[in-house]
């Protein structure tokens, strides 16, 4: 019995050795091709024609609209990055999803809002009470303002498409603040490639640490806390090299909620936001796929690397396990929900490669990572492995994920260098080693808490996200006019 034990964990051990192998060579692959996608950007970018974009009034106008609950702490410095964005024609439809807190007076001593009468029509389906809307005084055609009883993030997203007036949406986190050029840049494919182009996502980076005046970024640094520069590396390695490489496959199926733009016109023939689902942005894009594909419709759906969103992330691990709990937890939802075109040819690469990859790799990954935390020790334990072949694993599981990190901060530093201090570089390099001492091994547990959640069933929450706002001089006008309320 003991032999037949020795055999199962050797052979075990080998199998998770060879899956690291495969996981980390995926990632190398993604990497490399966004390296070539950014290689081919920055030769185009003189080119671009921003300005002429800007100029022409052919260019395509676009809501903004941002939920918010409780986003007191940053909402104006959000909003007034928003509201001065370089782009011919656009509106901001903030959606207060019934805060608690002063998100809405914020609002409305900063902008002077009032109220307006206006009727929500409901092209896409929302379950909550819109009780107001109001418009900025001096500029009513670009800010709308609108309360409604609490119904979720999704059914914010609903109410704010159906008082969408332009034929582009685009989704904003209410912590983010955009670099000014963002809404040019994620909207240029449209006017690219009108005929096909179904929907457009943009690179998200975290704004803690940076400087933020007049609602713009205008100091970029690492942040202070180690825990905030290890999610820096992870953003950098997944967010901007992973969806870069799929972007260039044809396989992007994962457009973050804190910065995508949509056809308006495509997102209500499906339905708006799914509010059932934790993770309505990724599930958004995959019913956009299954709808196009079916109708055979010739699209794309695809990523750009700059300008940036500028996001706030959590800084303590309480929160951060919720969040990434209730991302793990939108993935199992979301790849059960359309289990149907995985491995499917309808589907095409989005069926054949793209979901498949994120079953095996995205879904089951925290599983592998925590049973080799198990069962490699136990193999040592036992006699089933060698010293040698725990190296080998140890190199390859953790060794090799930390090139993969590395590569992803030297191709970012020399496309984009938006940290111009060394020390910072220095620090995001520490930061990649210091990932895999406890951080990697903890957020396995918090994902595979949260897909096992989805499969359990029952109500997933949200949580509340305790929001430290941006440095510098709207930082501190928020505080005075929350001071000047009491």
């Amino acid at each position: 019995m003991t032999e037949v034990v020795r055999a199962a964990l050797h052979y075990t051990d080998v199998a998770i050795f060879v899956y690291f192998i495969a996981l980390n060579s995926s990632y190398l692959v993604l990497i490399v091709l966004a390296g070539m996608e950014f290689g081919e950007h920055l030769r185009r970018l003189p080119f671009s024609g921003a300005d002429d974009m800007f100029r022409s009034p052919l260019t395509l106008p676009v809501s903004v609209i941002v939920p918010a609950h409780n986003e007191g702490p940053g909402i104006v410095a959000a909003v007034q990055a928003m509201t001065a964005l370089r782009y011919p024609r656009y509106e901001v439809v903030v959606v207060d999803d019934g805060s608690s807190d002063e998100t809405f007076e914020l609002l409305r001593k900063r902008f002077d809002l009032v109220a307006v009468p206006r009727v929500v029509p409901a092209e896409v389906p929302y379950k909550s009470q819109v009780l107001s809307v109001h418009v900025a005084r001096d500029n009513p055609e670009t800010l709308t303002v609108i309360r409604k009883t609490n119904g979720g993030k999704a059914d914010a997203l609903n109410v704010g498409i159906n008082l969408a007036r332009h034929p582009l949406v685009c989704m904003v986190d209410a912590d983010s603040v955009l670099d000014p050029d963002a809404l040019l840049s994620v909207a240029k494919p449209f006017g690219d490639d009108p005929l096909r182009v179904a929907a457009c996502g943009g690179v998200i980076r975290i704004a803690n640490g940076c400087k933020v005046v007049g609602g713009r970024v205008v100091d970029v640094r690492m942040p202070s806390s180690w825990l905030l520069r290890i999610q820096v590396v992870e953003y950098l390695r997944a967010f901007l090299m992973g969806r870069s490489g799929w972007s260039r496959l044809g396989g992007l199926v994962v457009i973050s909620g804190a910065f995508g733009l949509f056809r308006r016109d495509l997102v209500v023939q499906i339905g708006g936001m799914d509010a059932e689902t934790i993770g309505e942005d990724a599930e958004l894009v995959v019913r956009l796929h299954r709808h196009l594909r079916k109708a055979k419709a010739d699209y794309r759906v695809i990523f750009v690397a700059e300008p940036v969103s500028w996001s706030e992330a959590p800084s303590s691990l309480k929160v951060l396990g919720r969040q990434r709990r209730r991302w793990h937890r939108g993935i199992a939802e979301i790849l059960t929900k359309h289990k149907g075109m995985i491995g499917n040819p309808r589907y095409g690469r989005i069926g054949l490669v793209a979901l498949p990859y994120y079953v095996f790799f995205e879904l089951l990954a925290p599983f592998i990572e925590l049973a080799a935390v198990v069962l490699l020790p136990l193999g040592l334990w036992v006699g089933a492995v060698d010293v040698a072949f725990a190296w080998r694993f140890v190199l390859v599981a953790y060794g090799y994920g930390l090139l993969v990190s590395l590569t992803s901060l030297f191709i970012e530093e020399i496309s984009f260098h938006r940290y111009p201090r060394w020390s910072d570089v220095a620090r995001g390099v520490m930061a990649a080693i210091l990932e895999n001492f406890g951080y990697r091994q903890l957020l396995a547990v918090w994902q595979v808490r949260g897909a096992v959640g989805a499969w359990r069933g029952g109500k997933a929450q949200w949580g509340t996200m305790q929001r430290e706002g941006f440095s510098g001089a709207d930082a501190e006008s928020a505080e005075m006019v929350g001071a000047g309320r009491g």
